[in-house]
């Protein structure tokens, strides 16, 4: 039987009485209606898991106590960082939730020239904030126990400007020469991938500067929710933990 996962931020231990927090009490009480003693899983982020149950339930409070710490870990060996123009609509909830089950290992929001949705100041925070809330989600769902940071939203001419030493830098680019398969495998990638109109060409050339290689997919012109999605999916296949059983 799969039991409910929960992500707790404050940091857990064997033996520990802690308070559900706010959102994961409610989710357990009033949307899975668990009782006391109800077994579930929680983590911390910090890597493992700990078998828990419901101690008590006070009214809004729930009261849960940790029992045994599983080492369990469901992460890729291949570290892969998207940098994702922002997207208009839900499509940027719905491509950092998939990219997180798929096995990301860091989100880099960036604002481009083609970028539809524009955020700055206190709105910007507060979407970085919604999105991390959502990357939690996801690896309660997906069984991940080390949860994938969203950095601070920034220009993408600016993240262009700091050095990558190490990684392999990708972006999709429909008129490249050269596909993911033809690529030497490695073992920590960045994979760049523009908004709804794609990056600009000047954008394009900066990438270029910065190490970043074209690479397509296929004859078809892909939607920004789909091509990031795809290439995901492509490089665990190739070099990641798709061929784990």
């Amino acid at each position: 039987m799969n039991l409910p996962r929960f992500y707790c931020r404050e940091a857990l231990s064997p033996g520990a009485h802690i308070e559900l927090p706010e959102p994961v009490a409610r989710h357990a009480v009033r949307v899975l209606r668990l009782p006391p003693g109800a077994p579930m899983i929680l983590f911390d982020g910090r890597g493992g898991q700990y078998l828990a149950h419901i101690e008590r339930i006070e009214r809004d409070r729930v009261m849960a106590v940790l029992a045994s710490w599983d080492e369990i870990e469901r992460e890729s060996p291949l570290s892969i960082t998207l940098v994702q123009a922002l997207q208009a609509g839900e499509k940027m909830d719905f491509t950092i939730q998939k990219a997180v089950e798929l096995g990301v290992r860091h989100i880099v929001p960036v604002e481009s020239r083609r970028s539809v949705l524009r955020l700055a100041g206190e709105r910007a925070a507060k979407r970085v904030a919604h999105w991390q809330g959502v990357v939690a989600s996801a690896c309660e769902q997906c069984g991940r126990n080390q949860v994938p940071l969203v950095a601070p939203l920034e220009k993408l001419e600016n993240w262009l400007a700091r050095p990558a030493p190490g990684a392999l830098r990708l972006m999709l680019a429909p008129e490249a020469e050269q596909t993911l398969v033809d690529l030497p495998p490695a073992k920590e990638v960045q994979l760049l991938i523009g908004a709804e109109g794609g990056l600009d060409p000047q954008e394009m050339i900066a990438a270029r500067q910065a190490g970043f290689v074209g690479v397509r997919m296929g004859p078809r012109i892909l939607r920004t929710e789909t091509a990031g999605l795809a290439a995901l999916a492509i490089l665990q296949a190739l070099w990641g933990d798709f061929r784990e059983g």
